[in-house]
């Protein structure tokens, strides 16, 4: 092999291994969130760890721990975490999995920028949607990325949504006064699919909606929940 030649073939393999190198770092970096969330909700329900309010939060919201239990009795189990809503004015708390966001209110799920901003901070409520306590219909979304490696970016709040069942539970925390909700069903569908968007109701329903699956914007999966009765 000529001198030229054996240059042009290592140019040809330093250029084919840049690309698949490349090609592995973007798998990685768009689904490392995604596998590390799957591994940490893997390893809790393994070693027992729940997730709740914090009791302190609740007794400031005016709520009793586990309805008429003793503060004593949330201490004494000893893996349970607490968890403290990053914002007392608006956030999401989902124990099951976890989730503790700020929510951005009145959000134009229409206008991209608007929405792509809102989706760095959190969890957005889509604009003309009601508000907890309103009894109407709150729709939350945190759906929406540029490109396909940058979902991280806006949706790992929710990644772990696909695991909520029946009865489980979600927290919405306004003008620090706490609303549970309770899961009734969950429902896959295309992105053209915006009717849920503008729905209505005249019982206090919830809507969370994130990408499908996750790690990428190809559906949409959307939680349905209504408020608890007892809760107030």
């Amino acid at each position: 092999m000529s001198k030229k030649s054996y240059i042009k073939v290592l140019l040809l393999r330093t250029l084919g291994n840049f690309l698949i190198l490349s090609s592995l770092f973007l798998l990685a970096k768009t689904f490392y969130t995604p596998i590390m969330e799957e591994i940490k909700f893997y390893m809790d329900k393994r070693t027992g760890v729940e997730y709740q309010l914090n009791p302190k939060f609740l007794l400031q919201s005016n709520k009793t721990p586990q309805g008429k239990s003793k503060l004593s009795s949330v201490f004494k189990k000893k893996r349970l975490r607490f968890i403290t809503p990053v914002d007392p004015n608006f956030s999401i708390v989902i124990p099951k999995i976890a989730a503790n966001a700020r929510i951005i209110p009145q959000v134009d799920p229409s206008n991209k920028g608007e929405y792509l901003a809102a989706l760095k901070k959190g969890v957005a409520q889509a604009k003309g949607t009601a508000f907890p306590g309103e009894n109407g219909h709150i729709f939350l979304f945190a759906h929406s990325t540029d490109y396909f490696w940058n979902v991280g970016r806006y949706n790992a709040i929710f990644y772990l949504l696909y695991k909520l069942e029946k009865g489980d539970e979600i927290d919405l925390i306004y003008k620090k006064q706490l609303y549970k909700y309770t899961v009734i069903g969950k429902e896959i569908v295309n992105p053209s699919q915006v009717e849920y968007l503008t729905r209505t109701s005249n019982k206090e329903f919830l809507t969370l909606q994130t990408c499908w699956p996750p790690g990428t914007t190809l559906k949409r999966i959307l939680i349905f929940a209504v408020r608890k009765k007892d809760d107030g």
